[in-house]
């Protein structure tokens, strides 16, 4: 097998588009593309021309010979993905170049925010001959949630910032960061400015954990303890307790793994990374040595995805394990594959026990965490629902972290579904849902467009989707004219003391 994608892998297509044999699957044209876990190279049909390797931006793809030996099982997982037959053409898809027509003034775009959505809207904006873009950033740094969600171990996938470095330098974009929409500048501001404006702000919150206890100290959210160990400024005096030998994450997503990891490896294997210097001072001085991480559903419905497993599972020093009766029988699955086949180390320091079938009851402790209540479950009939038994479960812990999934916030000046925590839009426009009408000069990409589903690069086909309805907007007269100068924008936002350009 001439070529592998590995864990790293982001799902961002630029390999998709490179390979002049159309090897790689799925592809953004295809249906499952935007629930596929990875991307897959198909071993019989690679011909070994490398230009997949340097177009991928966080070094996911190698050749089969220059494998480490953690990475083997990525053999057998881009190849089982063609055990079923694709049909598929000769040929990768194609992009079409963005076309605008001659107006009295070049596309100018607001971007608000400069996580990955952001970065590749304004990419795509910046293909456009003459287009400017201004992206307004809340924070005083950039990038988002590939710079404060991705666990700094994870270097390759870190690496996805040196795209987005690229991107940040070309001419025409100007960035400004600690601006927040709605406190600095407004909707209407940024509207005056530019033919449109796209918040691409993501999911900021976290979905809150609704059982009784789930406010005392030593509770919290993963979000917020992946914030505070990667920096995020809103986080810099959070503090954890990690006295007690054991802590559990409820939910078992990939962020749910990454939390486990971090608070289970050697801190030295963390030196040297990203992480926040004070959330490193306090993982040496941690006493715990076993992290639960507890699903509601069974091992085949498991959140997290299979490399993110197979990455957990090569952990120096940490034992990951499944208690047998968690598993059952059940059909040959490559998730569940390894999963069978985790053996606990017998010198492994820490521990992480993944288990099933618990949903919290209620977090124990009169003044704090103390430990987790858990109702057992056992799966209906259809295998892919959980329903209680009347069994309980009590975990010891000192520390409890639910991981159960990010949600989006209101914008300001924008509609909002409360429901699913998005900006109500047809493919990137935003709708008003009282009319039924797009709101001019509004649009959306990513996890405010979408929900939080998808991984860094889903949002580089997201964002593609509504710049080329913007551009449509733009071609057909529906976007008006900006009222000022391209710089007039810049001198307001210099003028406002709180600012710092």
């Amino acid at each position: 097998m001439p070529h592998v994608v590995t864990q790293s892998c982001c799902g961002d297509a630029s390999c998709v588009y490179t390979c002049p044999v159309n090897c790689i699957h799925p592809t953004p044209d295809e249906p499952d593309f935007a629930s596929a876990e990875m991307l897959y190279i198909d071993p019989a049909a690679c011909v070994d021309c490398g230009a997949c390797v340097a177009a991928c931006p966080v070094d996911a793809i190698k050749p089969h010979t220059r494998l480490a030996e953690d990475e083997h099982d990525f053999l057998s997982i881009n190849s089982a993905f063609y055990d079923v037959p694709r049909p598929r053409p000769l040929l990768a898809p194609v992009v079409p170049p963005l076309e605008v027509r001659e107006r009295p003034r070049p596309l100018r775009v607001a971007v608000v925010g400069s996580g990955p959505a952001a970065m590749y809207a304004a990419d795509e904006v910046l293909t456009v001959p003459g287009a400017r873009v201004t992206m307004v950033e809340r924070l005083p740094m950039p990038y988002g949630l590939a710079r404060t969600g991705v666990a700094p171990d994870h270097r390759r996938t870190r690496g996805v910032a040196a795209q987005f470095d690229r991107i940040r330098e070309q001419d025409g974009l100007d960035l400004f960061l600690n601006v927040e929409v709605g406190k600095d500048v407004t909707h209407d501001d940024l509207l005056a400015h530019h033919h449109a404006v796209v918040y691409a702000v993501g999911a900021s919150a976290d979905r809150p954990l609704d059982v009784p206890g789930a406010g005392l100290p030593g509770t919290a959210s993963a979000t917020e303890f992946v914030a505070w160990y990667n920096g995020h400024p809103d986080f810099a005096d959070r503090t954890f307790d990690l006295s007690h030998p054991r802590a559990v994450v409820i939910g078992n997503g990939n962020v749910a793994l990454d939390v486990a990891r971090i608070l289970t490896v050697g801190p030295a294997a963390l030196a040297g990374t990203d992480i926040a210097p004070a959330a490193l001072d306090a993982l040496r001085r941690s006493r715990v040595e076993e992290v639960v991480v507890a699903g509601r559903r069974g091992p085949a419905q498991s959140a997290f995805t299979l490399p993110e497993l197979v990455g957990l599972r090569s952990t120096p020093g940490v034992s990951v394990t499944v208690p047998p009766d968690d598993l059952g029988p059940g059909p040959a699955d490559p998730k569940l594959d390894v999963l069978r086949g985790l053996a606990p180390g017998t010198d492994a320091p820490r521990r992480i026990r993944l288990r099933y079938l618990l949903s919290p009851l209620r977090i124990l402790g009169r003044d704090r965490a103390e430990g987790v209540e858990f109702g057992r479950n056992a799966l209906a009939g259809d295998g892919a629902r959980a329903e209680p038994t009347g069994r309980t479960e009590t975990v010891d812990a000192g520390l409890v972290l639910s991981a159960i999934g990010y949600r989006g916030l209101p914008v300001p000046g924008l509609p909002f579904d409360d429901a699913t925590g998005t900006v109500p839009n047809e493919h990137g426009r935003v709708v008003d849902p009282r009319t039924g009408r797009a709101v001019p000069g509004a649009f959306v990409a990513g996890w405010i467009k979408r929900g939080p589903t998808g991984f860094i690069g889903t949002n580089k086909s997201c964002a593609l989707e509504t710049v080329r309805a913007l551009v449509d907007d733009y071609n057909a007269g529906v976007l008006a004219e900006p009222g000022t100068g391209r710089g007039e924008l810049a001198a307001l936002l210099e003028r406002r003391p709180a600012l710092t350009p």
